[in-house]
């Protein structure tokens, strides 16, 4: 029997959307017999029935386009806004999958589309993600679409902020994005040539940046590029946050017992970061009044996930897509299409839902990186 298949994208944007969506459409209606429809920004089109067919001419052009043709939110299934409350629109999802006869959905998206979509797993639901994120933080593969090319963009930043560096005898505090992994300003940094990288992983001590800086000063050497991530901390924030999360906040309710054979959810407490604004503003003045150098700041933004996708992103996407079509085909539901080495592998949505993918301290980037005379803030 023909088999139906819903794709929605979910969470931020990001290069490579639009080819993931196309080898999908491409593999599953033209060599596998199948029919694809798209939901419109994210699950909220799914419980608005907001559809779109995703057919020949609309999948024929967009392999090198950036964002989503399909658009995107952050809505979650169970708290979403709705009339000015918030509510739980699991039974209107679950009663459009069975409206179009659907026999999966397709999430792509990160680490919260990914505990969304497990969600409707648990609800009944046939359910296969792909990993996006240019964070590259999602568990259990190799690398995520959209990564590739806000490496490029972000190197590229950097190379051009040499010159302006160089020509004031300035420091440059460069804000990347990554949540709380250092991916993407550790791979930048090394290939972008920064003089400092700050990650998450490795809390930093301001002392020894500013020592980095002036030893360089020393050398002849006026200007120093400092690469930091946005979920980046200093020692002292660390410890704060430790500490925050080992004291359990008042009104959190008890965790239940879970039932056998019952995969449970991490369960999502209240935020208890220090929220430090202006974090990396708060890092510049520090470098300037240790070092006595000037120091300017320059926040990438959303610059990092727009525009065309690379090359290397629109091959991963169109192989996950692709490989994702098959797997439907044969039958294959419940899992995440993963990349792994030179192959894709499907993995089960339970060895991913919850998890965040850091860089190991033993890194071959940190080795590299330490090698070349980079300053970890450590």
């Amino acid at each position: 029997m023909k088999k139906y298949l819903g794709i929605l994208t979910s969470g931020g944007d990001s290069p490579g959307l639009n080819a993931a969506i196309r080898g999908i459409g491409k593999a599953a209606q033209s060599a596998l017999d199948m029919e694809v429809i798209g939901f419109r920004d994210g699950f909220r089109g799914l419980v608005e029935n907001h559809t779109i067919p995703l057919e020949g001419e609309i999948l024929s052009d967009i392999l090198t386009k950036g964002g989503t043709i399909l658009g995107t939110s952050r809505d979650k299934p169970h708290k979403m806004p709705i009339g000015g409350k918030i509510l739980d629109m699991t039974d209107a999802i679950v009663e459009t999958y069975h409206k179009h006869h659907l026999d999966v959905l397709i999430c792509l998206g990160g680490g919260g589309t990914i505990k969304n979509a497990f969600r409707l797993m648990q609800r009944g639901l046939n359910i296969v993600t792909l990993p996006k994120t240019i964070d590259n933080d999602v568990a259990m593969t190799d690398m995520t679409f959209g990564f590739d090319t806000a490496l490029g963009i972000v190197t590229e930043a950097i190379d051009r902020l040499h010159s302006t560096a160089h020509s004031h005898h300035r420091i440059i505090v460069v804000e990347v994005m990554g949540h709380n992994a250092g991916w993407l300003t550790l791979g930048a940094g090394i290939a972008g040539g920064a003089d400092v990288i700050l990650i998450p992983e490795i809390p930093y001590d301001i002392q020894s940046v500013a020592k980095a800086i002036k030893r360089r000063s020393r050398s002849g050497k006026r200007f120093s590029i400092v690469a930091v991530a946005e979920g980046a901390r200093s020692v002292e924030e660390a410890q704060q946050f430790t500490q925050a999360e080992k004291e359990t906040p008042e009104g959190t309710p008890k965790k239940k017992k879970p039932k056998k054979e019952e995969t449970v959810l991490p369960v999502e407490q209240p935020d208890t970061e220090p929220h430090v604004k202006g974090r990396t503003l708060v890092l510049s003045e520090q470098l300037e009044a240790l070092t006595g150098l000037e120091s300017r700041i320059t926040i990438l933004g959303h610059l990092q996930r727009g525009g065309t996708p690379s090359a290397a992103d629109r091959l991963l996407a169109t192989r996950l897509g692709t490989a994702c079509a098959q797997l439907i085909y044969d039958g294959v539901y419940g899992v995440m299409v993963a990349s792994r080495g030179d192959g894709i592998e499907p993995v089960p949505l339970e060895q991913v839902v919850g998890k965040r993918k850091i860089v190991p301290l033993d890194h071959p980037w940190i080795r590299t990186a330490r090698l070349v005379g980079t300053s970890l803030g450590d």
